[in-house]
């Protein structure tokens, strides 16, 4: 079990997107207005590939550790449970660690460097659920964004949830830069200089 949190805009488009056509591609505003954002906590199993989503109040550490116990209650069976953070606020702060600390030997915390989310199979998951839930979306309040979270996670699960495979292994990274990674260092120091 994986855990990661989102911050998501309720954004409204100043003027409707206009639909595909024949001959004319679909055309989305570019501005908005800003009804706030949403902290949305997410909960992946990859041996199911089933999501389960937390729709934060604030983001800070006494709305996190209002949902923490549940996130983690419900794999009791789980021989090991994997956080993955940013160092978000919330995330880093003494009360959250504390509680964590005192929870469960199993939950293991990880925080992504900076600008490498990338790393995070999570953000796999996310990206999945955006393309098919948020993209091309607009929401005239806050509210209304995380009414639509709500019903959209356990949709996402009826219809897409799968296993994941993760197939880049520690040792396969290990041989890749035995291999590449003079050469690769080389092509970055000719490009910076």
């Amino acid at each position: 079990m994986r855990g990661r949190e989102a911050h998501i805009q309720a954004l409204k488009r100043r003027r409707p997107t206009h639909p595909m056509r024949p001959g004319l591609i679909e055309r989305q505003e570019f501005e908005y207005v800003r009804h706030g954002t949403v902290n949305f906590l997410v909960k992946w199993v990859v041996h199911t590939g089933m999501m389960r989503g937390w729709c934060l109040e604030h983001n800070d550490s006494a709305s996190l550790l209002e949902i923490l116990p549940q996130l983690l209650g419900e794999h009791c069976e789980a021989r090991r449970i994997h956080l993955i953070w940013d160092n978000g606020s919330s995330h880093i702060a003494q009360e959250t660690g504390d509680f964590l600390r005192r929870h469960d030997s199993r939950v293991r915390v990880f925080f992504t460097p900076a600008h490498a989310s990338w790393l995070d199979q999570t953000e796999l998951l996310l990206r999945a659920f955006e393309s098919r839930y948020l993209l091309r979306r607009s929401w005239t309040s806050r509210a209304g964004l995380i009414a639509h979270l709500d019903a959209s996670w356990p949709e996402y699960n009826l219809i897409y949830a799968h296993p994941f495979t993760w197939s880049w292994t520690r040792t396969k990274m290990h041989q890749w830069v035995d291999r590449h990674g003079s050469s690769l260092c080389r092509k970055i120091s000719r490009t910076l200089h």
